[in-house]
């Protein structure tokens, strides 16, 4: 049985160019005293995410980030999936947003083509930990929750301000930041890695 390869390191290199993304992984972080470090400030390009799965493109991406700052990285690879899309946008989901990542399109696009039909929905994060020596680790997390429209609220980012995680009233773009950590896809991901990579 392969053992859990621990977590020792005080600063993680994040593979990620969307800000809203290091700010959230940055604080899921902070309680581990560990600095996230985003991969734009290092220069660290953004590669081409070839993948066909969440799993693919966020290995891709920390593997890349990793042999480019010979530091442990960590990618995230996320979306939204509506099944009555057919899983749509999923992987797509940045791309949606268009060159200029503006999730008001992306919103709209999702809000024009699902019509009348059920607006049951998911927002799936895979985080993908690479050391240099290329060996990397995958974690899944899910949360589940319906579509509104028009979109709420100022907070989060992508997605969030049309979609309502099960059992609440507000959507992730008026929910609390703190409570948002707590429940998120993201945060479902984190605690998988936390539990086999940190020291206990």
């Amino acid at each position: 049985m392969v053992m859990p390869r621990r977590l020792t390191t005080d600063r993680l290199v994040i593979a990620s160019h969307n800000p809203g993304k290091v700010d959230e992984i940055g604080a899921l972080l902070a309680r581990f005293a560990v600095k996230a470090i985003a991969a734009g400030s290092l220069g660290i390009l953004e590669p081409e995410e070839t993948g066909d799965t969440f799993e693919a493109n966020a290995a891709l991406k920390a593997r890349s980030a990793a042999e480019a700052s010979e530091q442990l990285s960590l990618a995230d690879d996320s979306g939204l999936v509506v099944p009555a899309l057919g899983g749509a946008p999923g992987i797509y989901s940045a791309r949606w947003a268009g060159p200029t990542k503006d999730f008001r399109i992306a919103m709209e696009r999702v809000h024009r083509e699902l019509g009348g039909r059920d607006r049951n929905a998911s927002f799936v994060a895979v985080l993908a930990l690479a050391w240099p020596d290329s060996e990397t680790q995958l974690f899944r997390g899910e949360v589940h929750g319906t579509l509104t429209w028009p979109p709420r609220g100022e907070r989060g980012f992508g997605y969030d301000p049309m979609f309502i995680p099960l059992g609440e009233a507000l959507t992730f773009g008026e929910i609390d930041p703190a409570k948002k950590h707590q429940i998120s896809h993201r945060a479902r991901a984190f605690a998988k890695l936390v539990e086999s990579c940190f020291q206990k």
